[in-house]
């Protein structure tokens, strides 16, 4: 199984753009922490959610490409194939149901880790410590806020995980901040 160095090599190989590398960050902590709830492994989850994006700066100009490509990169790389499966089917534009519980919840939560840093970078301080979660729900109803992220997707962490999306802002929150010199915030 690829270390998480390896899978740091990889990405600072392959991701170019700062944003997206903390993003990859935040969504290792948050998918860590939600392997951790399920009695899962925290590796594997983790090193779904650092290399879930790898191929970012390849596929901007064509999105219905994310996921696809990462998978093809990730092919001859010693990972399980369900990290692979989950990160190819993490691109809601694939249109392709995720099935097993990594799938689920690389899919419906790490959208959450951007809006999350939306909503720290409208604080006068732009630090997450001054993030509460009730002001991530509270901009999570203003559908102006953030317009780009998918609330619909975020929103299925009920059906799929069985968590509230209250849990869901709860958990990704207290992750990030524990981060958060890492995150720039």
């Amino acid at each position: 199984m690829m270390s998480f160095e390896e899978a740091l090599s990889l990405l600072r190989e392959h991701v170019k753009t700062e944003n997206i590398i903390k993003h990859l960050f935040a969504t290792q902590v948050l998918m860590q922490a939600l392997a951790r709830k399920f009695g899962e492994d925290e590796h594997r989850w983790g090193l779904a959610g650092l290399l879930h994006d790898l191929d970012w700066d390849y596929t901007k100009p064509t999105p219905d490409r994310h996921g696809l490509m990462s998978f093809e990169m990730l092919a001859d790389k010693d990972l399980d194939p369900e990290i692979c499966s989950a990160i190819k089917l993490h691109n809601y534009m694939l249109d392709i149901e995720p099935q097993t519980l990594m799938e689920k919840a690389l899919y419906c939560s790490e959208m959450m880790t951007g809006f999350i840093v939306a909503v720290a970078l409208v604080k006068p301080s732009k630090k997450l410590d001054d993030v509460k979660v009730e002001s991530v729900l509270k901009k999570f109803k203003e559908k102006s806020f953030a317009s780009g992220a998918r609330r619909e997707i975020m929103e299925r962490c009920e059906p799929y995980l069985g968590i509230t999306l209250e849990e869901l802002v709860t958990i990704c929150l207290a992750e990030m901040k524990k981060i958060s010199g890492k995150l720039g915030l």
